[in-house]
């Protein structure tokens, strides 16, 4: 298994130009910036693309005076312990990864050394930690802008009832959403449409129908045939008790609750729909009965033109949070450039707004808050709303 990684490290090294070759016998005057990836192991190929993100900002940065220093964070804590005794031997200070939160208390013992980790389970500076990823407070944020923008009073709030649950719920906390309700649904296809149902008062609806449309068959009155007429094209009549409905969930689960609300009668020409970010996923536009949703996101010009420009230099399509490495290796090397000393990790608390290919951020206060934008799935595709 070491050769193998080896081999792979090699050759992606051998690929990179040679702004990525740490060079051991050049000045010091250097900016020297680990990768904790997962070179090796089940998620290999999403280690080999962070290295070439990285490569890609190096190439935008253009100066050979910065040099990065890969190391393998497989999926066990060995190897990230080993990986980080071996930065603290090379003097190396500020690591770009891991990609997840779940070695935490293992990075935590390496308090000279700092992690922008990509993960975004937490909008906050913790100890030698900085997390990167599009934390779920920015995206609150963003959510509830728009939705006194659209001057909707009476929201729901749905998530999934799995072990996220509670840091979906203190997150909700920290942002006011005003009249709001929380509903925590079951992941349980069978119980969750039961669920949905009680939530829409569907089965009072559907009888309302159902009533009405008898008592208008027995009229002959034109007006009467008329409404008639409309009815038999509804599925249940009667207003829902809420005005917008934010959903907290992703992929298959995104999909099931959407499935769910259009079972049930759920207008979105009615009812104001937004998802958490699905980071513009494809397979949404074709799975789901409701066609028109919103939801908070980076910037998708950014993206398209990243993605376009890893796939003709690699060949291949990245994995979406790997632009959070890109813009990574932006913000160490703008903190260096501009003779920013980084001792902690809360020295990256700056007062401006910064600009990524996320799109613009902040880090102030001990806290990473994207600015994101509101986009809108509309007859099959993703459109910018700007409001």
């Amino acid at each position: 298994m070491k050769n193998t990684f080896k081999i792979i490290l090699s050759y992606l090294l051998i690929t990179f130009n040679t702004y990525v070759l740490a060079d051991q016998n050049s000045s010091t005057n250097i900016l020297k910036v680990g990768v904790l990836a997962p070179l090796s192991g089940e998620f290999k190929t999403l280690g080999e693309t962070i290295l070439y993100s990285i490569n890609l900002a190096l190439h935008d940065i253009g100066n050979n005076a910065v040099k990065i220093y890969p190391k393998d964070s497989g999926s066990d804590k060995k190897k990230i312990i080993q990986a980080c005794k071996e930065f603290q031997e090379e003097g190396i200070k500020i690591i770009i990864g891991p990609a997840d939160s779940q070695f935490q208390e293992e990075l935590k013992n390496f308090d000279d050394l700092i992690f922008l980790s990509l993960s975004n389970m937490d909008s906050n500076i913790k100890d030698n930690i900085v997390m990167v990823g599009i934390n779920l407070e920015s995206q609150l944020l963003a959510i509830k802008k728009f939705i006194n923008k659209k001057k909707k009073k009476k929201t729901v709030i749905l998530y999934p009832d799995n072990e996220f649950a509670k840091y979906v719920e203190k997150n909700i906390k920290l942002i006011n959403f005003g009249n709001s309700r929380l509903f925590k649904y079951s992941k349980d296809p069978k119980v969750l449409t039961g669920q949905i149902e009680k939530l829409t008062n569907y089965k009072k609806r559907k009888t309302n129908l159902n009533d009405r449309i008898k008592k208008l068959e027995k009229s002959e009155d034109i007006r009467d045939v008329r409404e008639l007429d409309e009815l038999k094209q509804k599925y249940t009549l009667g207003k829902i008790n809420f005005d917008s409905v934010i959903i907290i969930d992703f992929d298959n689960g995104l999909k099931s609750i959407l499935a769910s609300l259009a079972y049930t009668d759920v207008s979105e020409q009615e009812i104001l729909i937004i998802t958490a970010n699905q980071w513009f996923d494809d397979s949404i536009l074709s799975e789901t009965s409701i066609k028109n949703f919103y939801f908070p996101s980076i910037n998708l010009k950014n993206l398209k033109n990243f993605n376009q420009r890893f796939l003709e230099a690699y060949k291949y399509k990245p994995n979406a949070i790997t632009i959070l490495a890109y813009d990574s290796i932006g913000l160490i090397y703008y903190f260096w450039k501009n003779n920013i000393k980084i001792n902690s990790a809360k020295d990256f608390n700056f007062k401006k707004e910064i600009k990524g290919k996320i799109g613009n951020f902040k880090i102030s206060d001990n806290k990473v808050i994207q600015k994101l934008k509101i986009y809108k799935l509309e007859d099959g595709s993703f459109i910018e709303n700007k409001f």
